[in-house]
């Protein structure tokens, strides 16, 4: 008999796996299961307890959950508050990322130690560059940098669990994160895409934005708005309560026992995944259909009538979403996304963007009103930070390939106190129940 390829016989027992692996709604309704961990109205079932971070999206008012404007806080402060507290030309990246790892701003000698072990941790082991992100470079930097997090673990003498190697661990992979993300995507635009190859060195004097700028641009050079915006981009991504996916990834392998580099290797094969870390892709892309078939991009009532056909599947991906609006928790409003459209109206004055900084306003403006028209909603609906991240990376002139890296390079800080609080105060596996409802045959 001859034998079918693997690829043939995979796609041949598709339609097995879809009889024998589906279980009916009426079943988890049933059994009171909540798909996903969240409920029919998308709260999510608790899981944990933290420190770290709260999210506010609803009030209570009379015994009824109201919803309300969305608020960010980390470490107990609100991320508005953060923000506004840093000077016109100050990077907060390192404040903030103290913060988030020990529970407490620093004071300004704290902030120097810190920074300066950022910097001093800012360098690859001799020759990895060359013998592991340049050996195999792949066009998913997020498959570059899981292999580069898991390879520098052959580079570690003390690959344990203990609390303090862990800490030792997190600094050193918050300050290389930028350097495997960027030479990753330089190796595979000099090997897939036959372009020039440089790789700069980062500098030990300038913030983690500024480096990131520095080392991805040919002639290293970067404005002060660019980089400051960059910067606030970085901080509203660090850290986002502990539901989220990456980051319950992240407490499951440290509730194992298993140590900093598969934890983080995970946390990026989760944050990779488009349901979690690619949304602001699918906003670009969206944005450039959207632009294909209109005549005006400022025009309201044109953008409207475009955002329909979105509603209604028949126009770009066909499912129905208008991507960047709405979330998981918010509701009204999303803090993260108030924030940074501030920063990226002056960026697009500084680039001559205005043209497209009105379609995306148009959008923010239209969206709400037919989405609560069309659709059924349990909560309001507002316009999500991945709307206006992908327009700010997209006047930065990073690739495209970079903008979930990019997600990574802030979100290990908040992965690294999440996992550090596991270690402090958990102690236990996580191991979730699943009920049995297969039939019995024999």
């Amino acid at each position: 008999m001859s034998r079918r390829n693997v690829e043939t016989y995979a796609n041949d027992q598709q339609a097995l796996c879809r009889q024998n692996d589906f279980i009916p709604d009426s079943l988890f309704r049933e059994y009171g299961v909540n798909r996903g961990l969240r409920d029919v109205n998308g709260v999510g079932v608790l899981t944990g307890l933290t420190n770290i971070s709260k999210i506010v999206s609803f009030q209570n008012v009379d015994g009824k959950r109201v919803p309300c404007e969305g608020q960010l806080f980390y470490r107990g402060y609100n991320i508005k508050n953060l923000i506004g507290s840093l000077g016109p030309n100050e990077f907060g990246f390192e404040k903030i990322a103290y913060l988030l790892l020990f529970g407490d701003l620093p004071d300004p000698q704290q902030l120097e130690e810190f920074t300066g072990i950022l910097s001093d941790c800012r360098t690859l082991p001799t020759n990895f560059t060359r013998d592991v992100i340049m050996k195999a470079p792949s066009k998913d930097i997020m498959n570059s940098m899981t292999r580069s997090v898991l390879t520098l673990a052959s580079y570690d003498d003390q690959v344990n669990g203990d609390l303090g190697n862990s800490i030792r661990q997190c600094i050193r992979l918050i300050s290389e994160f930028p350097m495997l993300a960027v030479y990753g995507y330089h190796a595979y635009n000099h090997y897939e895409n036959d372009d020039s190859m440089y790789i700069h060195r980062p500098d030990p004097n300038l913030s983690t934005a500024e480096n990131i700028l520095r080392m991805l641009r040919h002639d290293k050079s970067y404005t002060q708005l660019e980089a400051k915006a960059l910067d606030i981009a970085l901080l509203l991504h660090m850290e986002h309560g502990g539901g989220n996916n990456s980051t319950f990834t992240t407490r499951v392998v440290t509730s194992s026992g298993s140590d900093t580099y598969s934890t983080m290797a995970a946390a990026l094969c989760s944050l990779k995944g488009p349901r979690h870390g690619g949304a602001n892709i699918k906003v670009i892309e969206m944005i450039q259909d959207i632009k294909s078939h209109l005549h005006d991009w400022t025009d309201p009532d044109e953008t409207s009538a475009y955002l329909r056909k979105l509603l209604n599947k028949e126009a770009f991906d066909h499912s129905g979403l208008i991507y960047g609006m709405g979330h998981a928790v918010y509701s009204i409003s999303d803090p993260r996304e108030q924030i940074l459209r501030s920063f990226v109206n002056q960026l697009a004055v500084e680039k001559g963007r205005q043209d497209d900084l009105a379609l995306y306003r148009n959008i923010e403006e239209e969206a709400p009103k037919l989405i609560s028209k069309n659709r059924p909603i349990y909560k309001g609906v507002s316009a999500n930070i991945d709307l206006y991240s992908g327009f700010l990376y997209d006047l930065l002139g990073i690739p495209v390939e970079l903008y979930t890296p990019l997600f990574a390079i802030a979100r290990i800080v908040g992965w690294s106190a999440h996992r550090i609080e596991e270690l402090v105060c958990m102690n236990k596996i996580i191991r979730p129940a699943y009920m049995s409802v297969m039939r019995e045959r024999g």
